[in-house]
């Protein structure tokens, strides 16, 4: 694992701007809410090549009172290289207000060599080699169905549903991802991938915070490789990113929801879709709302443009059953709301293209190495894995970003899967809100 922070500097055409560190920029910004001196006054305080005693100048930046100083920070950018995939889910489901990416599936190294060492991880010495073992035996099944699903590509093309008029090299690229994509649920949760994320100080503290109060010892070691390039950047605030008790008792109360729930619907057999999706209009009696559902819908030209109030106060609450973890990589970055999933394997998704017989042994081995570490009790059962492993996702948030995350996810280019997840959760919204059939525009998944 390694991580990097990054420090902006500003580019040549605002060489004339006043320069401040991320902190004095906090303390800047906050004294200007309490002061009608007005900014120049206060910069006239400002020694750049002093910044820590300008910022005490300013304001005593820790006893200020006010957590919201933090987020006048700017964003702080880090990127994490070589973390395992279940860390970078679980970094995406705390910083709900970072703006970051992880590396796609298609372009990480599939190899038994690509994760993390069973001692990073805690997996117990004894069922390391098991561990091991299994981590190899998922990689050749990746890369046989890889091989297979390719030439099946070749030898009936219209599988791939390439665009008539593509040009030979986006053919290509799409026949690829056919077989990648379909391929994928066989990579185990533990492969090494990277990412990058942008956000405040004070979220990355609350951030360092809760990875520093799980029980898994690479969310820890994280915390702190974070913390210590953070402290560069931001030191008063990232002193009070260190492990909590309130965090940790809910850390410990939501694993044992796991532990729990994983023992009883443990399965590797496939689960038949289901969704869920509750709409709750209620407004105040004092300020009903007004606008009907095709003013809020109607003027837009694209997902991106601004819907009214009609759905920006209509809030939407929608969840699977069976969410593979393949899918749930991409869900889960959706940051408005919060997204809630215990990550248990209830059942196992493999793609219609992919025989599950030829599989049996790895899965049922698979089950049995992920049941001993549920029974003892071990946060290191989440590395046991695989990306097939389906598990209930549930995500609140309000109707306009519903609308726009179920027409980006069946839109161009969409996965097939997740595809298929939102249109059936768009389906039921539909059906509750019917007004809005004709405004929203559910895609096909369509390549590109």
């Amino acid at each position: 694992m390694r991580i990097t922070g990054l420090a902006l500097v500003p580019p040549p055409t605002a060489a004339d701007l006043p320069k401040v560190t991320p902190e004095l920029l906090a303390s800047v910004l906050a004294r200007y809410s309490r002061s009608n001196e007005g900014l120049a006054a206060i910069l006239a305080k400002v020694d750049i090549n002093n910044p820590d005693a300008s910022i005490d100048r300013i304001l005593k930046f820790v006893d200020y009172g006010h957590a919201s100083i933090g987020g006048l920070t700017g964003g702080l950018a880090v990127a994490l290289d070589d973390v395992s995939m279940w860390l970078a889910y679980k970094i995406f489901e705390i910083a709900q207000m970072g703006d970051g990416q992880e590396s796609s599936t298609r372009y990480i190294t599939m190899d038994a060599a690509n994760v993390p060492t069973p001692e990073e991880l805690g997996i117990p010495a004894d069922l390391a080699g098991r561990w091991r073992d299994l981590v190899g035996r998922a990689f050749a099944a990746y890369h046989a169905e890889y091989a297979r699903l390719d030439a099946l590509a070749t030898a009936e093309p219209q599988r791939v549903r390439s665009p008539a008029e593509a040009k030979p090299v986006v053919v290509a690229r799409l026949k690829k991802n056919y077989a990648l994509d379909r391929a994928r649920y066989f990579i185990p949760f533990a492969t090494r991938t990277n990412l990058g994320l942008v956000q405040t100080s004070r979220m990355w503290a609350t951030t360092v915070k809760h990875l520093d109060s799980l029980p898994q010892p690479e969310a820890r070691a994280a915390a702190k490789l974070i913390r210590d390039e953070l402290l560069k950047q931001s030191p008063r605030l990232m002193r009070h990113s260190f492990a909590e008790k309130s965090y940790q008792e809910q850390a410990r109360q939501e694993f044992a929801t796991s532990l729990a729930m994983g023992r009883e619907r443990l399965s590797l057999e496939p689960l038949a879709d289901e969704v869920w999706v509750h709409v709750d209009r209620a407004t105040p009696p004092w300020l009903p709302e007004t606008q009907p559902l095709a003013e809020a819908l109607r003027h837009r030209g694209n997902r991106y443009a601004q819907q009214g109030t009609a759905t920006r106060r209509m809030r939407v609450t929608f969840a699977w059953n069976n969410m593979a973890l393949a899918e749930l990589r991409d869900l889960n970055r959706h940051r408005t709301g919060h997204r809630y999933t215990p990550l248990v394997q209830a059942g196992f998704y493999l793609p219609p293209e992919v025989d599950r017989p030829p599989h049996r042994a790895l899965l049922e081995d698979q089950l049995a190495l992920t049941r001993e570490l549920l029974a003892r009790e071990s946060p290191a059962y989440v590395y046991t894995l695989l990306l097939g492993a389906q598990t209930p996702f549930e995500h609140s948030t309000h109707a306009d970003k519903f609308i726009y995350e179920a027409e980006l996810r069946t839109g161009m280019g969409a996965h097939f899967r997740y595809a298929e997840h939102l249109s059936a959760a768009l389906r039921e919204f539909l059906r509750q809100v019917p007004d809005a059939r004709e405004w929203v525009m559910e895609g096909t998944a369509e390549p590109e």
